[in-house]
């Protein structure tokens, strides 16, 4: 019998601390298409838990060498009420960093929130919206799909159902398209804020949640 001489693909370890069920739905799914991916040069495993606060998530985290987490998070509007919710979290991310020299902590972002990175990958989504609820009609639009409120676009049956409907080319595409809105708000002038060294646009749309991916689809040689 002829002995597989193929060699075995080594693993790489992501971690990520979530806000929401559909962020680690998003990352389940994203690492079943990279292992699935014959191009990719390693198997990933993706940690991801929902835990809104860094600092917990950290002391639970047991590593022995120097890790870097992404904490994905909204900003959900421009009151202050918001951005103090947002420095909250920032707050938390740096202290979070101080627990071990062996932490490094980054922030992934969306403006208004996760579901814009969803629609990028399958249509633009440049308009500035009042409120995240203004996403269900572009969801709906882009996953051809008639959800009543984004409520009902979040029951786990249900965004899954979106998530079958991608492909990988698609995150490439999301890509593309997430950062072209950066580009666009630093070209037209948009103020980008800063706290506890953090920076973000407090303009909607923005997000660099793409960040974490585009690095990890480069590290598997995928991009």
């Amino acid at each position: 019998m002829a002995r597989n001489t193929t060699p075995r693909k080594q693993t790489l370890t992501y971690y990520f601390s979530v806000e929401g069920e559909t962020e680690q739905w998003y990352l389940e799914w994203l690492e079943a298409q990279i292992n699935a991916n014959e191009d990719s040069n390693y198997i990933v495993k993706f940690i991801a838990k929902v835990q809104k606060d860094p600092v917990s998530f950290v002391k639970k985290l047991v590593v022995q060498k120097k890790t870097t987490i992404w904490h994905l998070s909204d900003i959900e509007g421009s009151s202050a009420e918001q951005i103090q919710t947002v420095h909250d979290t920032l707050g938390r991310l740096k202290e979070a960093k101080g627990l071990g020299k062996s932490i490094i902590y980054k922030w992934g972002y969306s403006n208004l929130s996760f579901d814009l990175w969803m629609i990028l990958h399958k249509q633009n989504c440049n308009a500035e919206l009042n409120s995240v609820d203004g996403y269900l009609s572009h969801i709906n639009r882009a996953f051809e799909t008639q959800f009543e409120s984004m409520k009902k676009y979040k029951e786990e049956a249900n965004f899954k159902h979106c998530l079958g409907k991608l492909s990988f080319p698609e995150v490439l595409t999301a890509l593309s398209r997430a950062k072209a809105i950066m580009q666009r708000n630093e070209r037209d002038g948009y103020h980008l804020a800063q706290f506890k060294g953090y920076r973000y646009y407090i303009h909607n749309p923005s997000l660099d949640l793409w960040q974490p991916i585009e690095a990890i689809l480069s590290d598997c040689g995928l991009l």
